[in-house]
């Protein structure tokens, strides 16, 4: 089973992960992990806000995703943070957010058809106002996030429609949670998954 936690930047993902980390051993964690995509998008000199160059990326990343899966269909339960309906959603969203009418769907065809092969099974979004978003960005000296302000103000509202449109959301607000709260809550959500899943 895969589970996949969604959500904006900044919003507890990373935190909830590692609390599943340390309180759930059964569940295999899926990093995020990005360091060799971007590395090859510098070395080619790509530009994301170029339509030839947003496909050459976009193909990097789909494909990275794709083996990603693979690794972690191998495990009786695995979660991710962030899965292949993340890809998926930034590759058709992400012109829309830049007020690009570029054509993606059909010149990224074979790329998106293979990712879609690897939807989870459920993903839990994780959601919060942007005042408290923004109060964890600036809380969190350990990332840069220098995208946070473009995601939160033009993806984010695309990203809450493309993803209330989904059957197999389920939502939990973050505003009044402490880190250990959504820790034990994304566990307990994970925990009642597994649960399901076995039919206990």
């Amino acid at each position: 089973m895969i589970l996949s936690l969604q959500g904006c930047m900044a919003v507890g993902k990373t935190t909830a992960v590692r609390y599943i980390q340390e309180h759930a051993p059964y569940i295999h964690i899926s990093y995020e992990i990005n360091t060799d995509v971007i590395e090859e998008i510098k070395r080619r000199n790509l530009d994301k806000n170029r339509y030839e160059d947003y496909l050459e990326i976009q193909k990097l990343w789909l494909r990275k995703e794709v083996v990603r899966y693979e690794k972690a269909i191998r495990h009786p339960c695995s979660i991710m943070d962030f899965g292949a309906e993340e890809i998926e959603f930034y590759t058709l969203n992400y012109p829309k957010s830049i007020g690009a009418d570029w054509e993606v769907e059909n010149a990224l065809k074979e790329e998106l058809a293979e990712v879609r092969k690897c939807m989870p099974d459920r993903i839990l979004f994780l959601d919060a106002s942007d005042e408290v978003l923004r109060s964890h960005k600036q809380n969190d000296a350990t990332r840069s996030r220098n995208f946070f302000e473009h995601h939160l103000t033009h993806m984010m509202p695309l990203k809450r429609a493309w993803f209330r449109e989904k059957d197999n959301v389920d939502w939990l607000m973050v505003d009044d949670l402490s880190r250990e709260e959504v820790g034990r809550k994304v566990k307990e959500w994970c925990d009642t998954m597994i649960q399901k899943e076995n039919h206990i």
